[in-house]
Formats: structure tokens, C-alpha cells, sequence
């Protein structure tokens, strides 16, 4: 059956009054019957209202005179103003229409708008996304919106991600998005949060808010929708806005749920001690000296040590809520507290938050209300050591993790040195303690009807505590005179925010209408960090918590920085007879970040909608339920680069003089009074159609956008003392195209929805300024004409082959190559093989598409959510394969081994076993990242209300989940999805020593009062 909701009032017969206790009474319906919980109905011009009840019941105080106006709203559906002119004495039905989806309410920068009056290209992220096991709200973007690419850096618990909107603009400055909470703009800058002392993968500042108190998410794309974040929304802005408590609506709820983690898929690397054994006297032997194991020694060895399953393990995940909403007609409120644990799948790693939240809302008159949006942290995370991982892949299987005392086995005994991977795990100390309260107050004055006042003041403070402990018995802490390390540090960083602005909306003759936001802000920053550290302890037992009993000290450090940003902003919407919409926006930044002579940027944007289905030549057909058409055009920034770089700056070096020590200063950096903003223009073209009632959506955008002035280091002549100077050169462009597809297949007892993005970006660096061409950075190079993300190398063509002539072939090193050696290109044909000249383009991390399709069904009380996620034409250099092929036979090495060349088994593809080889950036390396993954399962089952009311329960659900569930890829990693970088746009796709990802598994429940 059909889910269409109808509103029917009548002004007579619908509504009855008791006359003794002068009151409204009704139900509330929806159109196939069901009565609908929460519904608000107002006496319009007053603050009296009241809820409809588990039973869809309401009953509402009349005033004396008729008629009166009521509004019957509640989301998803519309909202009806109904004028009643006398009273019935039957309570009657109120049955309630959907509401269109031109009418539903979408946040935008500083306001909000509905769908049908957008001009920019702005993006919602279904709640469902929201539903997953995830440690912080920004994982939930993975393939839940067009134009976005999330990439994992690190499967470590609480580990942030790497975030690109329409793709990388900088190449050194910053390229994440800006986040706004609850109006509080955030850029998640990890420097900002970490005291740099752990040695890992930087903990998620985002982690410290609650996915769970997420009411939604709005990604902001094109210059219409960003400009009026000026300097900081070249990389697109995310609005998060948290869960409001709602008038007569009180629910207490708890949800939660409790699972286990399993590592995705191993990297397959020789177990067998005995055929470990056997390469590594190969190796020995090809490099010209004796065998290392006889073979009664081979015979003799045992099964061998999988490192891998020795660190692995099945890890829990649990996730408690509590949460209380509700209000009065002046008061709403919405109190959570939540706890989150994650075990990490590697021995002694995890995250753990305790989180709480308070938004609240006060009308102290009709014209005067005052807010308040709070959340508090705590989060602590184990953090693996950064080298863990290639520690445990590099590990030779002929090495026990413990010797015949049971003790740890302290390091390989072979040439290439690596510590009991193990017991690094288990006994160092990599601990992370970060405490946030991001808020702010904010007040509303209305003077008169369209035209509100509305002040803010928020602060984000962060304080981060790391620990650090390296046990004078393990690898790490053994091998260094003095023997044990401890480190502690800290670092306060805080902000405040300081907002000002006056709207007014006004419609004329029905036909006009306009909406002005015009404001002045104000926002600060600054930090301070220190740090300490000892060495040489008598014990271990005190770890970091004594650095005075350590006989040596390393040198402390402290630091303080601090930046400032004034702004001016505004925003014209005018819509004509709701067919053509403009909006002009802009705004002015003025940062401390930039040269004396280039403080202010200036932002604007403009764009234009046609809302053609409400042309009268469209009428006719009533297939297209709305047609509108787009364009957008203008102006942002990047203000995202450390402070003080335009200043010229001192550094303090250590002198010995005359047998003593020294402390000087000498210059670093000189000035650079026109060190600028990167700005980025932006071109934007869209389309919304809906076809059949709403049930077919389609959205399409095409746009491009340049950045120019790119912050780089320039080299500049030594005469200045300097080798290099931050200056505005270059510029990059991104153009693409997205789809998103949103769809009701079936409706009724058994509905089907469908919701499906799809984005495709092309990157090129234009220029890099000063007849620059390119700028190498390891395994990467940016390079004019080529896409960021790219890889730099030698192009492989198979091994040399007994018989060949060598010493008339191109190679690198004609005197020491060999049959089964790797053959490079001579890519400009000189009979020789040089960095200069034959290393070239060889891949490129950026996706030719991405994209995600989500499935909703239900029937009766059950629903099932499936989502599908996956990218395609992306690369990934794997360098944990470069250093498993070495063949060395110092380290283990990768299962490929099984398949050298050998002068019986004359491959063209595995290298020969040698103890000596230089690792090789080439194409051999360059893997198809591409992927295709069951991202999330999960399959709920909603109690009848007659059974949840035996315990005075208005729902009560259970579900299970399962999340990465299977991953379709020709990747030889861990996981296709990953990143070694985290900011970086010059040096993404590195895959190397990174925390692989997990699947999960869980149950959980939620039940509300």
C-alpha cells in the first residue's frame, strides 16, 4: 500500500472541544492509518502547543475567540496551517501528507534553507551512515556523498582519515575541509591536537564528538555554498548539526552495541622457517660467499613463526548511549552521555571516549531566546609504533618470538636489524590522553517579523597529554647508550569565537521574497606545548612517571603559537515567485597568517536557479514532479599553513667552543611581506530532477575549479642566506562531474529505497612557477600536466636473462648486473639507465571514479540496510611489497619468493635472490588500488508498540551489523584504501607500515521511553 500522507481538516466535525475544560482534542494519522507519535500542534501566534502521544493523541488549551489558526508539523511530513471557526464535541482523525521534497529543510553556512530554494551544490549524508561502528563522524562520509574521497591513513583505533572534496587543490598547504559544528568552524589540523611525542598515527581530534548526537551532516561543494566561508572553504566545508530537543517530545533512549573486530585479510609473506632457510643461503650464495644453515641445520628448524598471527587478534568494539530530549513551550533540551571502547586488532592497542552533550534552547519571550550547544571529551588511545607493521612483515620466520626461557626473543640474529616486533606491542608505552570542550552561547532577538539579530560566542579547547616509555629490555630501548627512554609531553591549544549577524526575510505580493544575512566575525587561536624527556633508568617499573630518576636527560622543548582571523560577510537570496532564485554572497578575511601586505582576502560568489518545473509550459506533465537548473560561480581560499611563515624568523643552534657549550641564534627564514592566500575559483553547473510523485531524484553537478598563487618552497639564491622561501607560485586544477540517485522502489508493507552517488574528478598541476616543472618527494612528483598523487620512477621490462648480452643492454650498473636482475626502460634511448633521464611517470593515486550505492528495505517490522562502497583506476605504491621482494635473505620476505629466477626456473618476473640490492622505485610496485567493498550490513527488527508498552516503551529495536564485510580487489596489501599521509596531497598513495584495516561484527539494541 501506498505511504502517500494526506492532511484533511475540516472546520467542522474534525476537532472537538470540551467546554468544560476548553480544550482541543484530535489524532494524528498517517495515510495508511498509523497513528504518528510526536507530532506538534501550535495555536499560531502563541508558544501554546501540544505533542501527539505513543497513540498519536493531542490535546491543546483553546483560546476564547474564533477563529483561530492551528500548525501541525513534524518531520517528514508537511506543515498545514488549519483556521478553526467553531469546535465538535468527537476527537477526529488528522490524517498528514508527506512533505515535498522542494519543502524539506536543508542547513546551510550561517542558516538554513529548503531544497527547493538552493542554488549551491550541497550534499546531505543519510543518517543511516551515521549508524555504523565508527570512532568519529568523518569515517561516515566514505561513499555517502558525491564529490567526497575518504581515504584511511591508519586502521589504528581513533586514527584520522584523509578527506578530499572535489579533489586536492594545494600541494603543500592544507586540503581538508572546514568543519562547522553547530556553527563553531573547526579545521582538523592534527598539529593543532597532538603534543608530538607518540610515535604513530596521529589520534582524530574529530573523535571527540559522538556520532550518535549527530542529527546531520551537509557537505558544502561549490563557491555559492563555501564562499561565505571565505579563506577556509576552497576544500568545501562540512556542517554537522547536533540533535536539538523538541517541544513536548520528552524520550529517554539508550542504545547499544557490542561486537568483535578481525584483520581484513593478511599480507602472504613466508612462514616456513625451513624455505626461509633456504632463500637466505640462495642469497649467500649469489652475493659470492658460503652458505649461512647446512642442511641437517635446515632439516633441523621448525615450523617457523607467523608474526602476524602472533600480533593479530579478535578485538571487541562497544558502544553505550544514554540520551534524554524533550522540552516545554519555552524550554527544549537534548542530554546524552556516551561511552565507546575499540580494541585495536593489534596486541595492546585501543580507543576509549567518554563524551557528554547539552544543547539547550530558551524562548524567554516571543521575540527573545538564548542557546546552548556543549560537548565534553575524554578520549585515550595505545597507539602501535609507526614501524610495527613492517616490523612484523619483514621478521624472519627462523626467529621465535620467545627463547627457551620463555622470555622475548630481543632481536633478529641476522644482519638486518629489527627488534621483537612483539614485544614492542606488549611492553611499550604509546599512550595519548586528549580532553575537548568545543561550545557556544549564542542569543536571538527578533524586532520585528523577518528580522533577527543573532550573537554567539563558542570556544574550542583541547588539552593533549602523551606519554612515551621504551623499555630498557626491548629493541627499541636496549639498543642506544643510554639504555630506556621515557618521554612526556603536553600541549594546550584553545580557541574563541566571537559571531555577529542581523537576517531579515521578507516576501511582497507573494511573489518577491528576499533573505539578507549580513555579519562580522571574529575568531583566535593559540597554543602552547612542552616537552621532556630522560634516559639511563635503574628500573622500568616507573616508566615516564619519574623522568628525574633517569641519569641522563634529553634536551626540553616548548613552543607557542597564535593566529587571528577578522571577518565581514554577507549573503542576498531573491527568489521570484519561487521560479528564479539568485544568491550573491561574499565575504572578507583579514588573517595574521599572511604578509603585512596581503592580510585581507576578499570572497565572493554569486549563482542562479531556475526552478522550471513551476513553469506553466511543464504543468502538463505530471511525470517531473520538479526541474530545476543551476549555475554558481566565484571565489575561495586556503589560509591553511603555519603560523609566522611570512615574518623572518631566528632558530637557536648548539655551538662547542673552547670546551664548553653554546646556545645562538642565527636567521631561518627571511621575510615575505606578499605571502598571499592560495585562492581557488570555482564554476558550477547542476541539475535536481524528480520524477513520479518525488520517488526518482536525480542530482547532477559539473564544475570546475583553478587554484592559483599555491604556497610552495621556491629555491632562492644562497646570497640571502637561505636555500628556500615560502612564496605564492603555480596553480592546480580539479574539474569532475557527479550523480546522485535517490529512489522509492516500493512502498507500503514492504518498502524498497535506493540511494546511489557517483563522482568522477580530474586533477592537473598547470604550473609550479619560475619555469619550474616538477618537485619530487620520494616514491611522488607533482609535475606539470600530471594529476597530485603521482608516482616517480623506472618503468620495468621484465629480467635479464642468461644469455643476454648484458654489457650492450641498458642498466643502471653494467659491472654488478647479472641473469635475473630487474630490466629497466631507457626511456630516452642513450644505452643507459640514469635517475636524470629514465625515471618518468609510472601511476597516480587519484580514482578515475568513485562512488556508493546504498538499499533500504523493509517489511513489516524488520528492515535491512546494505551498502556497497568502491572506487576504480586509483593506484597504490606498495612499498611494504618493495621491501618483501628485496630477496635479501637479511629480512623475510614476501610468498612471491617461491617464484625467483634461478637458472632452472628462468622467471621474467621475480628478481633473483641477492644480499645486496638497492630498493627500486618502479612500476612493478604500482598496484590497481581499485576496489569494491561491502561496507555495511545490517539487518533490525522493531518490537510491536504493544509489546514495548508492557514496559512503557515507545520502540524498542535490536539489530546485527556487520561492517567491511568483504572487499573485491586485485590489491596484494592489506586493504586498497589506505594512505600512508594524512595531509599531504603531494605524498598520497604510499602504502607502507600502515595499521590495517578490520571487519566487524555486532548486535545491538535500542530503546527509547
Amino acid at each position: 500500500m501506498k505511504k502517500y500522507i494526506y492532511f484533511f481538516l475540516c472546520t467542522t466535525g474534525i476537532l472537538s472541544y470540551a467546554h468544560a475544560q476548553e480544550v482541543v482534542t484530535g489524532i494524528v494519522k498517517d495515510g495508511s492509518g498509523q497513528t504518528i507519535p510526536g507530532a506538534t500542534v501550535v495555536l499560531k501566534g502563541t508558544a501554546k502547543y501540544a505533542s501527539s502521544d505513543l497513540d498519536g493523541k493531542f490535546n491543546l488549551a483553546a483560546p476564547k475567540d474564533f477563529p483561530f489558526t492551528l500548525q501541525v508539523n513534524i518531520t517528514g511530513y508537511e506543515q498545514q496551517e488549519i483556521d478553526i471557526y467553531e469546535l465538535s464535541d468527537e476527537p477526529s482523525e488528522i490524517v498528514l501528507k508527506t512533505a515535498n521534497v522542494l519543502d524539506e529543510v536543508v542547513v546551510i553556512g550561517y542558516g538554513t534553507q529548503k531544497k527547493g530554494d538552493i542554488t549551491g551544490s550541497v550534499s546531505s549524508v543519510p543518517q543511516l551512515a551515521l549508524k555504523q561502528p565508527i570512532s568519529s563522524f568523518d569515517r561516515a562520509l566514505q561513499g555517502a556523498a558525491a564529490g567526497v574521497q575518504v581515504t584511511q591513513v591508519s586502521g589504528q583505533p581513533g586514527a584520522a582519515v584523509s578527506i578530499r572534496i572535489r579533489g586536492g587543490n594545494s600541494i603543500t598547504g592544507g586540503n581538508e575541509p572546514l568543519y562547522v559544528i553547530d556553527g563553531f568552524p573547526v579545521y582538523n589540523s592534527n598539529g593543532d591536537a597532538s603534543a608530538g611525542v607518540t610515535a604513530g598515527p596521529s589520534i582524530n581530534a574529530l573523535a571527540s564528538l559522538n556520532p550518535s548526537d549527530i542529527e546531520s551532516i551537509e557537505v558544502l561543494k561549490d563557491a555559492s555554498a563555501t564562499a561565505i566561508y571565505g579563506s577556509r572553504g576552497a576544500n568545501g566545508v562540512v556542517l554537522i548539526t547536533t540533535k536539538k530537543g523538541k517541544a513536548g517530545q520528552n524520550t529517554l533512549t539508550y542504545d547499544a552495541y557490542y561486537g568483535s573486530q578481525q584483520i581484513l585479510k593478511k599480507v602472504d609473506v613466508i612462514t616456513s622457517a625451513k624455505d626461509w632457510a633456504l632463500l637466505k643461503n640462495e642469497a649467500r650464495v649469489n652475493s659470492g660467499k658460503a652458505p649461512y644453515y647446512t642442511q641437517d641445520q635446515i632439516n633441523n628448524l621448525g615450523e617457523g613463526t607467523d608474526w602476524q598471527d602472533e600480533a593479530f587478534r579478535s578485538a571487541s568494539i562497544q558502544n553505550h548511549q544514554i540520551s534524554l530530549t524533550g522540552g516545554d513551550d519555552r524550554t527544549r533540551y537534548a542530554i546524552s552521555g556516551n561511552y565507546f571502547k575499540q580494541n585495536g586488532i593489534l596486541l595492546n592497542t585501543d580507543f576509549e571516549r567518554y563524551s557528554g552533550r547539552v544543547n539547550l534552547e530558551r524562548d524567554f519571550s516571543s521575540k527573545f531566546k538564548v542557546g546552548v550547544n556543549l560537548t565534553a571529551s575524554k578520549i585515550t588511545a595505545q597507539v602501535a609504533n609507526a614501524g610495527i607493521v613492517n616490523g612484523l612483515l619483514s621478521m624472519p620466520p627462523a626467529v621465535n618470538v620467545r627463547d627457551a626461557n620463555g622470555k622475548y626473543t630481543y632481536q633478529s640474529e641476522f644482519e638486518t636489524p629489527l627488534g621483537n616486533p612483539i614485544a614492542t606491542l606488549e611492553k611499550e608505552v604509546n599512550r595519548t590522553k586528549t580532553y575537548r570542550l568545543l561550545g557556544n552561547v549564542y542569543g536571538e532577538y527578533t524586532f520585528f517579523e523577518g528580522l533577527v539579530a543573532k550573537v554567539s560566542f563558542g570556544t574550542d579547547i583541547i588539552n593533549n597529554k602523551q606519554n612515551r616509555y621504551i623499555p630498557s629490555d626491548i629493541y627499541q630501548g636496549a639498543n642506544s647508550n643510554p639504555t630506556g627512554k621515557a618521554y612526556v609531553g603536553t600541549k594546550f591549544a584553545s580557541t574563541w569565537l566571537n559571531e555577529n549577524t542581523l537576517s531579515y526575510s521578507k516576501t511582497f505580493s507573494n511573489k518577491h521574497s528576499f533573505n539578507v544575512v549580513v555579519g562580522y566575525t571574529q575568531q583566535a587561536f593559540e597554543a602552547e606545548n612542552a616537552t621532556a624527556g630522560s634516559q639511563a633508568f635503574i628500573t622500568d617499573q616507573l616508566e615516564y612517571n619519574d623522568l628525574g630518576s633517569g641519569s641522563v636527560y634529553t634536551q626540553p622543548e616548548s613552543g607557542y603559537s597564535a593566529w587571528a582571523l577578522n571577518s565581514f560577510l554577507g549573503r542576498v537570496n531573491y527568489s521570484i515567485d519561487q521560479k528564479y532564485i539568485f544568491t550573491v554572497s561574499g565575504r572578507a578575511d583579514g588573517s595574521s597568517r599572511f604578509g603585512k601586505d596581503k592580510k585581507w582576502g576578499y570572497f565572493p560568489s554569486a549563482a542562479f536557479a531556475w526552478n522550471i518545473s513551476r513553469e506553466d509550459f511543464l504543468s502538463s506533465y505530471k511525470t517531473i514532479s520538479n526541474l530545476k537548473l543551476r549555475l554558481s560561480a566565484g571565489v575561495t581560499g586556503n589560509q591553511e599553513i603555519g603560523q609566522y611563515l611570512s615574518l623572518a624568523t631566528l632558530g637557536s643552534s648548539t655551538y662547542f667552543f673552547g670546551g664548553q657549550t653554546y646556545i645562538g641564534f642565527a636567521p631561518n627564514r627571511i621575510a615575505n611581506p606578499d605571502l598571499g592566500w592560495e585562492t581557488t575559483a570555482q564554476y558550477d553547473g547542476g541539475i535536481d530532477l524528480s520524477l513520479y510523485k518525488n520517488r526518482i531524484n536525480f542530482v547532477f553537478d559539473a564544475y570546475y575549479k583553478k587554484t592559483t598563487n599555491l604556497l610552495l618552497n621556491v629555491p632562492i639564491p644562497y646570497t640571502t642566506g637561505q636555500s628556500t622561501a615560502l612564496q605564492n607560485y603555480g596553480s592546480v586544477e580539479n574539474k569532475g562531474i557527479e550523480l546522485g540517485i535517490n529512489t522509492e522502489n516500493f512502498t507500503g508493507p514492504f518498502s524498497w529505497n535506493t540511494n546511489f552517488v557517483f563522482s568522477l574528478n580530474r586533477n592537473k598541476v598547470l604550473t609550479l612557477g619560475d619555469g619550474a616543472d616538477y618537485i619530487i618527494s620520494g616514491a611522488n612528483i607533482a609535475q606539470v600536466g600530471q594529476p597530485l598523487g603521482s608516482f616517480y620512477g623506472y618503468q620495468t621490462n621484465g629480467l635479464f636473462q642468461t644469455g643476454d648480452d648484458i654489457a650492450n643492454l641498458p642498466t643502471i650498473n653494467p659491472a654488478t648486473t647479472k641473469p635475473g636482475d630487474r630490466r629497466y626502460v631507457d626511456v630516452n634511448g642513450d644505452g643507459k639507465i640514469t635517475q636524470a633521464d629514465d625515471r618518468t611517470w609510472i601511476g597516480n593515486a587519484q580514482p578515475k571514479f568513485q562512488g556508493g550505492i546504498t538499499n533500504t528495505l523493509s517489511y513489516l517490522n524488520f528492515d535491512l540496510s546494505v551498502f556497497l562502497q568502491g572506487t576504480y583506476g586509483n593506484k597504490l605504491f606498495n612499498q611494504n611489497r618493495q621491501q618483501l621482494e628485496l630477496l635479501t635473505g637479511q629480512q623475510n620476505a614476501s610468498t612471491a619468493a617461491y617464484d625467483r629466477w634461478t637458472p632452472t626456473n628462468p622467471t621474467n618476473d621475480v628478481q633473483r635472490a641477492f644480499e645486496d640490492p638497492a630498493p627500486v622505485n618502479t612500476s612493478r610496485y604500482v598496484e590497481n588500488a581499485s576496489f569494491l567493498r561491502l561496507k555495511n550490513v545490517t539487518l533490525g527488527y522493531n518490537f510491536p508498540k504493544s509489546i514495548a508498552s508492557k514496559i512503557h516503551s515507545s520502540q524498542i529495536k535490536v539489530y546485527v551489523s556487520a561492517a567491511n564485510l568483504a572487499t573485491w580487489t586485485k590489491y596484494t596489501g592489506f586493504d586498497p584504501e589506505v594512505s600512508r599521509n594524512e595531509q599531504s596531497t603531494l605524498g598520497q598513495g604510499i602504502d607502507y607500515s600502515i595499521y590495517p584495516s578490520s571487519k566487524s561484527f555486532l548486535a545491538g539494541l535500542s530503546i527509547s521511553f
